[in-house]
């Protein structure tokens, strides 16, 4: 998946050109209004006023969400954490997505150029799925076991990700963002509280979760802690005044502020939080909880299904995969059913690395031979490139089993592709093929990559995303990898099969989860039942889509959608269809809605007629 966005997780957040770009928003918002005021008595043009509409709007949002800006490499605001939770902060964010909404219907759509029509129903879709989801109390429960602010924190400070330390104001703009996190951390106990007064609660076996990742934070000597590793990383060229003065503050803010801030957070869940968990383990067992499950369905898989008939897909999907995985079985000549086949993958030895590294050099000479068949594929290619690393010890042991963070546009940073190392009966040789070409090429790192190198789109149409376009192109990507002939050994194609029903059960399980009335033990079984994976795994699984209610879904509902849209371009287009151009056509416009994606295909399916 990808590993990310604080829209999601902050992983996922994308990256705009390093510090030469900083102002990057503000010069082009300046040089739109110059343009404007040379035309005394003129009416702005449509397009005109739309772009300096949206360039607005992400400077807005930037000032409204600094680590965000972090991310997308602005550091304007490198020094601010941005709470996220305050009573300004909710005001504020609704102020913001009620005044462009009402700016952006005042625009003549049918006077934009067919490429800012996307782009404006993009924003006008932005902008309604997020006043209705001001509707429901997400800030009630501002963590979970897969989404934590500690631990982006942590990558934060990490030196490996988007936030720099590469001269002193870097290190005081980091202090002073750590100032912040510590009010954060206050400021989450008091909204968990009134969370606990509305039954607006997690899942206590999710709170069980989270109490042994922040006591992993809890050290008892300051430069053990995850928070000191800046100090570790001070460049050479810092004075001996500087090194010492910047160590003496972070000894200090981390010894006598953040740790017992951190401890206390833990304290909290460990002793007063956790007696007030809810019982129930899905979305259905809270205040309005099947209304509100059924927006978040909606908002992740960027459609209008009922979450009934995602259910139902799902489960017509899971018989059609179960159906070609009996035949890889014939085909490899196992002797026994579909269950003692799932058993012998899962257990002998043969289909696991004995050594972590291992791992890690199998999927780095699978890059290579991936890599081959690009261009046999596509147009239009990332310039940026990827590295493979194992997840990070502090945080393996409840990560997914490999996600992706995005490059840096300027270059300083390649993608990264995480494999979770942690338990290498979680990690099967015959999956590798389909993982990476999810994760790495063609799927995710080709498709968000490619957005952020986008020239001449609105920023926030190059570093936004949906979850439906992502993972769908993701899951897309490993369909792709039959046509590449990646998947001839049948093994492999069992790994894309697994995986593509990981995906399929999902529809089920989720669904099942929170507004069928399930329990966490019916979703783990119905997995067991279904597919080969570790149990490890599948436990992991449903304890996210616990704490992340219709995230799974966007998956297949977004592959199931760009497939159909192949299909008809194909039927329509006949001898004229060309998989390049139709690869061409989802990817140079940035991720999509659902929606606006069949759009975009049907008109340049009419352009190709």
């Amino acid at each position: 998946m990808r590993k990310a966005v604080l829209a999601l997780s902050i992983g996922a957040i994308l990256g705009l050109a390093g510090c030469g770009e900083d102002n990057k928003q503000a010069q082009q918002t300046e040089t739109a209004k110059q343009q404007t005021d040379g035309q005394t008595g003129q009416l702005q043009s449509a397009e005109q006023a739309y772009l300096l509409l949206v360039d607005n709007y992400f400077n807005d949002l930037l000032k409204l969400e600094p680590i965000y800006a972090t991310f997308v490499g602005v550091n304007d605001y490198n020094d601010q954490f941005g709470d996220g939770l305050s009573h300004a902060y909710l005001t504020e964010r609704h102020q913001l997505n009620t005044r462009y909404l009402k700016e952006v219907k005042k625009i003549d759509r049918s006077q934009l150029s067919n490429e800012l029509k996307l782009s404006y129903d993009m924003f006008n879709y932005d902008r309604n799925v997020a006043l209705a989801d001001e509707t429901f109390p997400n800030h009630f429960m501002p963590m979970n076991q897969f989404y934590s602010t500690v631990i982006s924190m942590v990558q934060l400070g990490s030196g490996e990700s988007a936030q720099p330390f590469n001269t002193v104001e870097d290190y005081r703009n980091w202090e002073k963002r750590l100032l912040g996190f510590i009010e954060w951390l206050k400021l989450a106990q008091v909204r968990m509280n009134e969370g606990i007064e509305s039954k607006v609660v997690l899942p206590r076996v999710l709170v069980e979760r989270i109490i042994p990742q922040l006591s992993a934070q809890l050290v008892d000597n300051v430069d053990d802690s995850m928070f000191y590793t800046p100090i570790t990383l001070m460049p050479e060229t810092f004075s001996d005044a500087d090194k010492q003065a910047i160590t003496e503050e972070y000894t200090k803010l981390i010894g006598e502020q953040l740790l017992p801030e951190l401890t206390s957070l833990r304290d909290y869940f460990q002793d007063t939080y956790i007696k007030s968990s809810r019982a129930s383990d899905g979305w259905w067992g809270l205040p309005n909880g099947k209304v509100w499950y059924q927006h978040l369905a909606n908002s992740h898989t960027t459609t209008t299904m009922p979450v009934d008939e995602i259910h139902k897909v799902g489960l017509d999907e899971v018989a059609r995969i179960l159906s070609e995985m009996d035949k890889v079985r014939v085909q490899v000549g196992f002797e026994g059913d579909l269950s003692a086949f799932f058993a012998s993958l899962s257990s002998e030895p043969q289909y696991f690395f004995t050594e972590r590294q291992g791992l890690i050099d199998g999927y780095m000479e699978l890059k290579d031979r991936i890599n081959l068949e690009m261009p046999k594929y596509f147009n239009v290619m990332p310039k940026a490139d990827y590295v493979v690393k194992p997840v990070e010890s502090f945080r393996e042991q409840s990560a997914a089993g490999a996600s992706y963070d995005a490059p840096a546009v300027d270059g300083s940073r390649p993608g990264v592709f995480y494999i979770n190392t942690y338990n290498l009966k979680a990690q099967p040789k015959w999956g590798m093929t389909t993982l990476s070409l999810h994760e790495a090429a063609p799927g995710h790192h080709f498709q968000i990559a490619i957005k952020q190198e986008l020239t001449g789109v609105p920023e926030f149409q190059r570093f936004g995303g949906y979850t439906a376009f992502e993972e769908g192109w993701g899951l897309y990507a490993e369909y792709l990898g039959i046509e590449m002939g990646l998947f001839n050994d049948p093994y492999q194609y069992f790994g894309k099969l697994s995986d593509e029903m990981l995906r399929a059960m999902r529809l089920v399980v989720d669904t099942g989860l929170h507004a069928k009335g399930w329990t966490r033990e019916q979703a783990i079984q119905y997995m067991k039942d279904n597919s080969p994976m570790a149990e490890s795994d599948i436990i992991a699984e449903v304890e996210r889509y616990m704490a992340i209610p219709g995230q799974a879904l966007s998956y297949k509902v977004g592959q199931l959608k760009i497939l159909s849209l192949r299909a008809q371009a194909e039927q329509e287009l006949g001898d004229k269809f060309d998989l390049k151009a139709y690869h061409d056509q989802i990817l140079t416009s940035g991720s999509l809605p659902m929606e606006v994606m069949e759009l975009k295909v049907n008109d340049w399916i009419a352009s190709q007629k």
